[in-house]
This record gives structure tokens, sequence and C-alpha cells, in this order.
């Protein structure tokens, strides 16, 4: 049934832009279109060119500019459509209907399962504790930006990146016409630095290795980061009483991939932090700094309601499909760990996941040492014939077979003659085969890592 995070429509409205102005302003929800009022799909006509005119309505027709603070999704039930969309809670409240401005006409709230318009004192006091700087707001340190890597990565997507538009429809300007803040973290040269540490033991003592990826496009150092977890990430294989097969990861795939989108993407940068990631003998730490976003509370944060610090990157990494709808990661997280695994304070929230102990009983019996051991030897399990060097060359030519070593190894930071010995050892192993010739050929890859 509706109620403040659920509203339901048999059809596009002409108020429909109030209901999500509305939930923008309160806790941000849930509307579906093709329901009555009980919540019956009863379905709609044309829901592809449906979704695209709400898209254009809930752009063109709200301010702020709500740009990644809203999905829109074709559903089915049988053979009937119907349309779901997903609104996060907003930071630049109050938000308005663009035709009557920041004014009682314009501005709505959830009261209950309805959306109502605001008094004055309502405005004028959210509009007081609006949170003014936001990336979009904060002018780049440096205006002289370029956007190959980005260009690249929604080319791949099949977006067209030509000319200027494409960058302000990523909203990389100020309103003055200058790069901001989001346009400086996507640009291919900024002092972005994301770090992966790797300590001995279960202390912050004796650092064994320390990998920096930044000082690139955010999207680029986002797998980079995936990339070398992943490999960290050990998997271990159970074989049961009856020769059943069974695979066991220190840490579940899917929550700490969860973990880490989320800490780069809600990251506060505008002080100038970064996030963090700590590889021990015991536990696996994602780190992020800012704390809570203004206005989410630790309950709220908890049951998945979005609130977005930084909507341009939930934006573009969503684009990317590097994010699911709003919301949906912190259900993934749970579903596999408590709630005490976050350490939540007013400056940071750090992720601990500690390895799963049946994969590290196995691996102890194996190398007779701790996680680290077990991954500088190469990777166990179901890879063990693979170097850990070998199985990111592998994802990176995975992910784009026509890269060159050269451009393999700037991508992952490692030694153009460490990327050669690797592909020499994919080859070898049948995992990858060159096709074409020297200079426009490329890898094709027989065999992914999973």
């Amino acid at each position: 049934m509706e109620s403040i995070i659920i509203e339901y429509k048999r059809e596009l409205t002409d108020g429909f832009e109030k209901e999500v102005v509305a939930f923008l302003n309160t806790l941000g929800g849930s509307l579906f279109i093709g329901l009555d009022d009980e919540g019956t799909v009863i379905g709609i006509q044309n829901p592809d060119k449906l979704s695209l005119a709400i898209i254009d309505r809930i752009k063109t027709n709200i301010q702020p500019s709500p740009l990644g603070l809203f999905n829109v999704e074709v559903k089915q039930d049988a053979s009937k459509s119907y349309i779901f969309i997903i609104v996060a809670q907003g930071l630049e409240k109050p938000y308005f209907l663009k035709r009557y401005g920041m004014s009682t006409k314009g501005c709505y709230t959830r009261i209950g399962s309805q959306s109502s318009p605001m008094t004055q004192t309502m405005i004028t006091e959210l509009f007081s504790r609006r949170v003014t700087h936001t990336l979009s707001k904060v002018v780049s340190p440096n205006q002289h930006l370029t956007f190959t890597q980005l260009r690249i990565y929604y080319a791949d997507k099949g977006f067209d990146t030509s000319g200027d538009f494409f960058l302000r429809n990523l909203g990389l300007y100020t309103e003055d016409d200058r790069f901001n803040y989001a346009a400086y973290l996507m640009s291919d040269n900024n002092g972005n630095s994301v770090k992966v540490a790797r300590f001995r033991g279960t202390e912050k003592l004796d650092i064994l290795e320390r990998n920096e990826f930044g000082r690139c496009c955010l999207i680029k150092s986002a797998y980079q980061v995936l990339d070398k977890l992943k490999v960290t990430n050990t998997t271990v294989v159970r074989v049961g009483e009856e020769a059943a097969r069974k695979e066991i990861r220190l840490v579940d795939k899917d929550a700490l991939r969860e973990a880490v989108l989320n800490a780069i993407i809600h990251n506060d940068y505008i002080n100038g932090s970064y996030p963090l990631f700590e590889i021990y003998d015991d536990r696996l730490v994602v780190i992020s700094t800012g704390g809570l976003p203004v206005g989410l509370t630790e309950d709220e944060f908890f049951r998945g309601l979005s609130h977005p610090r930084n909507r341009e990157l939930m934006r573009i990494f969503s684009d990317m499909d590097l994010c699911e709808q709003l919301g949906s990661g912190m259900k993934k997280i749970l579903k596999a760990y408590p709630k005490d695994i976050f350490d939540i304070s007013d400056h940071f929230i750090s992720v601990h996941f500690q390895y799963n102990k049946e994969a590290m009983a196995i691996l102890n019996k194996q190398n007779n040492g701790g996680v680290n051991g077990g991954v500088n030897g190469g990777v166990n399990g179901g890879d063990t014939e693979l170097s850990k060097n070998a199985i990111l060359v592998l994802k990176a030519m995975d992910r784009n077979g026509k890269q060159t070593l050269q451009q393999i190894s700037n991508d992952l930071q490692i030694p153009v003659r460490t990327a050669q010995r690797a592909s020499k050892e994919l080859r070898e192993k049948k995992y990858i085969k060159r096709e074409g010739s020297t200079k426009r050929g490329q890898y094709k890859v027989l065999k992914s890592y999973n």
C-alpha cells in the first residue's frame, strides 16, 4: 500500500513531477506507474517511450538538478508492463518545480502517503540548511582538464561522446561555466589518490605492499581497486565426502564489491580525503571519509534509504553499470554480514570483513601461514596455475582486448616487462591468443577469470 516512501499511479499525469519533488525533499521513495491504488499491476502502453518521457520531464522540470538521484526502469508482470522509479533523498533541499520556483506552489513534501505543498516557513528552514559544498558547485582546482579516459568508457557503452554537450549533460560545469570538482575527479590527470595497503599480521605495524590507484579518471581507479582486491580475495576449494566441489572466498564477493564502490562513490572528496583499502592476515577493511551524509540517520542508512553525497558520481557510475539501483548495495552487504561489520563515526565509515573461517582453515593447512603468503605465491583453488599479475593482465584484456601491453601496464601501474611476462604465461596456458597483426591486432580471451 501507499506510504511516505511509496506512490502508485495508473498513468503518467500532469502532476507527476510534484511527487518526485516531494520524495527528493523528504526520505526518497519509489513511484510506480501502471499500478492501481492497491498496488495491482494494470499495465501501460509503450513503456519504453514513456520511460524516456519520464526521464526528460524529471531532468527538465525540477531544480536543483536531480541527475544522479533517480533511476527509471521498465518492469514486467506476466504480460503487463509498468514503470518503476526510485528517487533518493537530495542534499540540495528544497527541490522545486522549475515553473513555480522556490515557492509554496513549487515545493512539496511527503506527509503520510500524500505529497503536500510546503509552507514558506518550511521552505526557508530547508534552504538555510542546504548543503552548498557539493561536487557540482565547487570549482575544480585545475581548469585545463582532458577527458580521454571518460570518453572511452562512455563510448564503449554506446554513448555519444562528441562535443561539449557530453560533458554538460554529465553535470561537469558550475553555474558560471567552469569545470567543477566532479569534472576534476573524472579528468585524465588529477590529484585523486586511492590507496590499497597490505600489512603483515593483524595490526597496522609492518606494511608489505602499498599500491596507489589514482591521478586519473575515478572510473579507472575504481576498476584498478576492484581488480586488485579480487586477486586478494582468494578462492579455496573444498571437496566433500561425495566429491562435491565447493568454492569459498575469503570475503563474499558481492558484498565486497558493493562496499568498495560505495566507498569510492560516496566519499567526501571536497575535504581532500580519499578512500582507503587495507588488507590484513585476518580481514579486509574498506574506509571512506565523511561519515553519513547530512540528513541521513544510521537507521535509514542500514535500511538502504539512498541519500547520495555525490549525485554526479552516482549518475556516472550508474551509466557504467558500476552501481545498481539506488539503495540496493546495503541490502547485498547485510544479506551476507551483520551490521556490526560497520564502524560509523562523524568523519569515517569503515567496513571490516573478517575472512571466512573455513577458507582460512584450508589456506592455513595449504600454506602453513596467513593470507599474504598464499596470495603472494599465486591464487589458490580454482586458479592455482595463474600468478596474480597474470590474473590482473587477463582481466584487463577481458575488458579491452585492443589495448597494447604498454597501455595495460600503464592502466595497472605495473612495469611493461611484468605485463609481457604475464602475457607470455597466459598464452602458454591457453588463456589468451593474439589475433591479427602486431600493430592492428588484439588479444582474444579464451578463458575468463571469475
